[in-house]
Parts: C-alpha cells; sequence; structure tokens
C-alpha cells in the first residue's frame, strides 16, 4: 500500500570552501537514520542534503585554489557526494545553490518579498565576518589582537560600507516570539529554544540581504549591482528542493511542504530558527515544523582546527572501525543536541562492549546453539513461561519507545533502549541455560531458543536505521524475507515461524584488535 504520510527533512548545504569532516558527517548520518526509520515506520520520505556554492568565503577559496569559481565548486561538492556514498546514506536529492533550478526559486522569493513589502534599498555600514558569511552588532565582538573585532565564533570581522538591500527582520520581532510560543517543539534542543527566545525579544534589526562588492552569487532580480545575501540564498534550497515556486495542490511542494525537520549544527541555529521563519511568514509560506541543533565534536579533547591539524576525513573513520561500527558509536556515544569528543579509546570501547559482547554475543551463541540443536531450523515452541511472555513483551514494546525518542531526535536513548533489552536477552539466556537443558528437557530448550530468536528479530528490525548493513545480515540469518522488514512486521503475527531453515550462523561485529586502555 502507498505511503499516505509524508516526512521531508534536510541537512544544512554544505559550504564548499573545504573537505567534508566529522562534523559534516554528523549531521548527515542523523537525517539518514531518520529518513530509514521513517520509511520503514510507513512514511513517504525525502531526504535532502547538498552544498552552498556562493558567497564572499568561497569566491576567495576559489581564488586561493587558483580556480574559477564554478570549477572550484564542481570540485568539492563532489567531496560531499562522495561522503554521502561512503556512508550509504539515502538521501533523495542533493542540491546545489549553482542549479538553475534555484536560482530561479531565489530570485522568485525576493520578487515575492518586495511584492509584499518586506525588502527596501539602503545602504549598510557595520561588522561583518566573511567566514561566517554574518553580520554581527558592535555589542557582540569582542577586541582582537592588533585592534581587530572577533565575532563570538571566532571569526575576524571586518568594518563594511555599501548599498544594500534590507529586509525587515526588525518588524517581525513579536510575529516570531508569538510562533515560538504556538510552537513549543519548533526549536529542539529546549535550551537552545531559550537562547533564540531571549535573542529575539532584545530586538531584531533589519537584516541586510545583499552585497556589491563581490560578484559570486545570484544577481538581485532587476539590480544586477547586487548579490543575494548568501544566507537567503541558501535557506531557499529547501523549498526550491520541493519545486517551489511551482505550490499548486497537486505539487510536490504541497506535498512535503513544512519541512517536518531542519538538522542544523548549533552555530548556524539563529539563521534556521529566525530569519528562516521570517522570510517565509515574510512570503506568507508556512514555516518548517522543527528545527534542531545538535553539537560538536572535539577530538581526543581538542577542538576540530586547521591549525591542529586533527580533523578527521569521514572516511578514515569507516575504514579503521567499520561503517556500522561508526554509525553506531557517533549516534550513542552523548546525547543528541550536545556536544562530544571522539576519542580511540572511546570508539574501542563500544565496539568491544556494546556491539561484541552485547548484541554480536548474543546473536551468534542463540543462533549457533539453534543450529547445532534444533536441526539448523526455527525451533518449535511449547507453552510459553512467564519469563517468555515478560521478555517478548517487552520485545513487542519496542517500536513504541523508539518511535517516541525518534520524534524527538533523542538517538541515544532509542539506542539505549535497544540495549536494554539486548541485555534483558542475554540475562535471559543465563538464567534459563538452554545448553543445560538440552540433557534435561529438550523441548523447553527450544522454547526459550525460539523465545530469543524473536526477540532478536525485534531487535534486528529496528537496528536497520542504525546499522543497516550488520541488521541485514542479521535478518538474513534469521530468514526474515526481505519483504517483512518493515515496522508492520514488529508484531506476533509475522513472528519466525518453526521449521524455517536458517542459514549458518557468522559473527557480525569483530572485536577491534587494539584493545582500548582500562
Amino acid at each position: 500500500m502507498p505511503a499516505t504520510k509524508h516526512y521531508y527533512l534536510t541537512t544544512p548545504i554544505y559550504y564548499v570552501n573545504d573537505v567534508p569532516h566529522i562534523g559534516h558527517a554528523y549531521t548527515s548520518l542523523a537525517c539518514d537514520t531518520l529518513a530509514r526509520f521513517m520509511r520503514l515506520d510507513g512514511y513517504d520520505v525525502k531526504f535532502l542534503t547538498g552544498t552552498d556554492e556562493h558567497g564572499q568565503k568561497v569566491e576567495k577559496s576559489a581564488a586561493l585554489a587558483g580556480l574559477d569559481p564554478l570549477a572550484f565548486t564542481d570540485r568539492v561538492s563532489q567531496n560531499f557526494r562522495d561522503m554521502a556514498k561512503a556512508f550509504n546514506f539515502t538521501n533523495d536529492d542533493f542540491i546545489r545553490t549553482t542549479e538553475p533550478r534555484h536560482i530561479q526559486a531565489v530570485q522568485h522569493l525576493w520578487q515575492r518579498l518586495v511584492e509584499r513589502g518586506e525588502i527596501y534599498l539602503g545602504s549598510y555600514a557595520g561588522w561583518y565576518a566573511v567566514r561566517d558569511e554574518a553580520f554581527y552588532g558592535e555589542d557582540e565582538l569582542r577586541d582582537g589582537p592588533a585592534g581587530r573585532k572577533i565575532a563570538p565564533t571566532g571569526a575576524e570581522c571586518e568594518w563594511v560600507e555599501e548599498p544594500s538591500y534590507f529586509f525587515r527582520l526588525a518588524a517581525w520581532r513579536d510575529r516570531l516570539l508569538a510562533f515560538y510560543d504556538a510552537n513549543p517543539d519548533f526549536i529542539l534542543p529546549a535550551g537552545k529554544r531559550n537562547e533564540v527566545i531571549a535573542f529575539v525579544k532584545t530586538g531584531l534589526r533589519d537584516l541586510s540581504i545583499s552585497r556589491t562588492t563581490f560578484k559570486w552569487g545570484i544577481p538581485v532580480p532587476g539590480d544586477d549591482a547586487h548579490i543575494m545575501y548568501v544566507w537567503l540564498d541558501a535557506l531557499a534550497n529547501y523549498i526550491t528542493a520541493v519545486g517551489y515556486p511551482n505550490v499548486a495542490p497537486d505539487s510536490e511542494f504541497a506535498r512535503y511542504w513544512p519541512a517536518d525537520l531542519h538538522m542544523v549544527g548549533k552555530d548556524i541555529l539563529r539563521f534556521h530558527a529566525i530569519y528562516w521563519p521570517a522570510f517565509l511568514m515574510a512570503a506568507d509560506l508556512a514555516p518548517p515544523r522543527r528545527v534542531f541543533a545538535h553539537g560538536w565534536w572535539t577530538i581526543e579533547g581538542q577542538k576540530m582546527s586547521k591549525s591542529l591539524g586533527n580533523a578527521i576525513a569521514p572516511e578514515t573513520l569507516i575504514e579503521s572501525y567499520g561503517l556500522d561500527q561508526t554509525r553506531y558509536f557517533l549516534l550513542r556515544e552523548v546525547p543528541f543536541g550536545n556536544d562530544g569528543d571522539f576519542s580511540t579509546r572511546a570508539v574501542i570501547n563500544r565496539i568491544n562492549g556494546d556491539l561484541a559482547n552485547d548484541y554480536g554475543n548474543l546473536a551468534q551463541r542463540v543462533l549457533s546453539m539453534i543450529h547445532k540443536n534444533c536441526g539448523a531450523q526455527v525451533p518449535t515452541p511449547g507453552p510459553f513461561t512467564e519469563a517468555d511472555q515478560r521478555l517478548l513483551a517487552a520485545a513487542q514494546g519496542l517500536l513504541a519507545t523508539t518511535r517516541h525518542e525518534m520524534s524527538l531526535q533523542a538517538f541515544n536513548r532509542a539506542l539505549e533502549a535497544l540495549w536494554a533489552m539486548i541485555g534483558d536477552a542475554n540475562r535471559y539466556v543465563d538464567e534459563q541455560a538452554p545448553w543445560a537443558l538440552r540433557k534435561t528437557d529438550p523441548a523447553r530448550m527450544a522454547t526459550v531458543l525460539y523465545v530469543l530468536a524473536e526477540t532478536i528479530r525485534h531487535v534486528a528490525l529496528l537496528t536497520q536505521p542504525f546499522m543497516p548493513g550488520a541488521s541485514a545480515r542479521l535478518l538474513d540469518q534469521l530468514a526474515v524475507p526481505v519483504a517483512q522488514r518493515d515496522f508492520t512486521h514488529l508484531t506476533p503475527a509475522s513472528a519466525l515461524v518453526p521449521a524455517t531453515a536458517l542459514p549458518a550462523p557468522q559473527g557480525l561485529f569483530p572485536r577491534h584488535i587494539e584493545e582500548a586502555a582500562p
């Protein structure tokens, strides 16, 4: 049956002045995991990622590389496609802001804002950070070496004076506050919501949305001397990708907009939670349903930086630890939304502990006992005891728990719930001792092993979004048909069929040979 529920989620479009690092992979991984979960849960999903290719910073980076800006962005944008392929991300679209479809959409949005009286021509004089592509007020800056002005992000600012078009952002203060109040889950985590509200309450200044001092950008309609401010350009990618300006009732826009989730790093929350809903409401378009701002990763306790040379290429993680292992670690190690530290010790502990010892060992020993003692077939169970029913009921309740946590982008809590189930199953093995029952009560042994296999089926189905490769291999070992791997089959009606032939079990998660320090 075709999905009737729609879900649209996006990564930020990544700025192409550098190569991808662990932070980019983290954002896309979170979106990929959620997209996979929602598809398995019956949704028609659109998952968007892409690259942000305009602006002064890109123009300067291209010049340093000895390339014209388009050739430069062609090369660097491909790096982000390669990252998506390496991580097996399932994005449905990859947008580039240099594409004709995007230029058309942004210019249409601009004209819409002009028609509604939201844009006027003036002049700008103030502080601008090229690195952030952001304007800052004097009260936001601190003094740096040699009289330089430093933004809250650490970026150096320069004084800019030029003609500029402005968006009437100041007029949106009260309407934005009313919107936040009416939509308490629009910004997550809650702490970030409070920061945005506090900022807006202090008052907003009209926003400069064009530049004349460089040329690498989208021309302002009717005034080619001006290039659109990179953030108005960039944010509009989310509506470009669903066919804007075609907003007809049967359009892709009508199907997917408003977006259900914009996933962003905490450094660009202000643009997404203040500017973007104001632009949209000013154009009489609905704001997105949620913006989630996740934290940053440090590396072995140090901030990632070019000067330290400690940025980790995403592909290096996969080569060192494995794809599923890397995906698991990044989403399990810290509460999603908080900052986290990537350390060799931590990732090896997760691989050897959570994956090899807990999940992998549970699957291996249960399936090995079935293969050896039950004729390599799904066992035929007898009457279920209270302990059996308790474990099966817990497995059947996992979907509701996991669905709730995923609805809040609480990836780590969803995994904690799954690992609590794995822990219960391992304790059940020890308590029931099927190896002993083999001699004293073979029928009871078969029942115990069936209960365990059915529990593992539930866990394997629900770990698919997080670790698709390992989960698929485990479901193969349980002889679960591919057509029965979505979440509609997390019911007793889809339970394992006794006497189904099973292949020889194979290990899922080898221990990492480099042991972590105690």
